[in-house]
């Protein structure tokens, strides 16, 4: 079985590589970070221009009807260059919550705006340190109307809808919802949060009788709903992970090819080729779990579930690793603000809690494995 992409995605990864290497060095990230601007906007705008946002937004509402694969090429080169734009909050989580479970009506309001890059998508799930449960879901839902707070949501402060986890009564799942809410229409002011990597934003989006619709038919299904949104996003981020873990390696390797010490490069000294080779081992280990994530996003396999969390497990550890171990190889540099390793660090850091901490998805795993077996 050939588990590789095609020719085409391949095609399509080399462009994007191409336009992020011109466009997007490391020196957009760190202006990013270091102004706090938003996202970058002339990153945005190209990725728009090249049509990546309706990668897999159907044709009927202005996409371009491709499939998972080629987002998860995509992802792959954005967690390469640590990209400071909302493609993942955007794409992964609102354009494909409303694709998937979005009525007519709501599809055709959000995903042409989506495509386009005129309006820009988050999901507001989290509502302080602890993880999201059924049962701790405060944000209300009534009348028409969202009332709350969300904490943190990714790039918030810059989206136009969010797509929002909420309370509508009801018994253990059934008690969730998930609904759209125009972030421009009134009734949400946003407040920023700092997290450990300023380059991808985050706020404090606080509702008071904000304007909003049930996303889908019938309420009481955005438990199962979330599962499924973020069982795909996790396959995404494993990519963006993977990506970065690639990147760290290669700056890694390439400096110990040109730093000396005691006259010899230290790359000929055992312990940093065993960094970089325990890099390297992590790193596959995470792509051979990403890949087998997008055949089963890709397909709607049985197996996704398991799938996705396997991912999510070995990208997060692999990307963090990876960051870490290139600080070290970097020596006392790398722990210095004009170092550009701080940047790899401080993404893995990020990814390793969007969508859900490791921790969590070792539960999932494990229940989805019991739960299977005892079938």
């Amino acid at each position: 079985m050939n588990f590789d992409f095609s020719d085409d995605q391949k095609l399509l990864k080399e462009s994007v590589r191409k336009f992020l290497a011109d466009k997007c060095p490391m020196t957009v990230t760190r202006r990013v970070l270091e102004k706090e601007e938003p996202y970058a906007a002339e990153v945005w705008k190209g990725l728009v221009e090249m049509g990546l946002t309706g990668t897999a937004i159907p044709e009927e509402f202005g996409g371009l009807g491709l499939g998972a694969l080629e987002l998860c090429v995509i992802a792959e080169e954005l967690g390469r260059s640590a990209a400071p734009v909302p493609f993942s909050s955007s794409i992964y989580l609102a354009a494909e919550a409303l694709r998937l479970f979005g009525t007519q009506k709501q599809k055709e309001t959000w995903l042409p705006k989506l495509a386009s890059g005129e309006a820009i998508g988050a999901l507001a799930l989290s509502e302080g340190t602890h993880a999201a449960h059924p049962r701790n879901i405060a944000v209300k839902f009534a009348g028409g109307k969202v009332s709350g707070v969300k904490q943190p949501v990714a790039d918030g402060g810059a989206a136009h809808v969010a797509i929002v986890a909420v309370n509508t009564g009801g018994a253990g799942e059934q008690a969730v919802s998930l609904a759209i809410v125009d972030l421009k229409a009134g009734g949400v002011s946003s407040e920023p949060v700092r997290t450990i990597d300023p380059s991808r934003q985050h706020v404090t989006l606080t509702f008071k009788d904000a304007p909003a619709e049930i996303l889908g038919d019938k309420q009481g299904e955005g438990w199962s709903q979330l599962s499924r949104i973020l069982d795909g996003a996790a396959v995404l981020f494993a990519f963006e992970q993977v990506g970065g873990s690639e990147a760290a390696l290669e700056m890694a390797r390439d400096y110990s090819l040109e730093r000396y010490a005691f006259g010899r490069q230290i790359g000929s000294y055992q312990a940093i080729k065993h960094k970089l080779a325990d890099i390297y081992v992590k790193k596959e280990l995470a792509k051979s779990n990403s890949y087998f994530g997008a055949m089963m996003l890709n397909d709607e396999g049985a197996e996704l579930p398991e799938a996705a969390a396997a991912s999510r497990i070995a990208g997060s550890d692999a990307y963090v690793f990876a960051a870490q171990e290139n600080v070290q190889t970097h020596g006392g540099i790398g722990y210095t603000w004009e170092s550009d390793c701080q940047f790899h660090y401080r993404r893995a850091k990020l990814l390793a809690l969007a969508v859900g901490a490791p921790i969590q998805w070792k539960e999932k795993l494990v229940s989805r494995l019991e739960a299977k077996n005892a079938a």
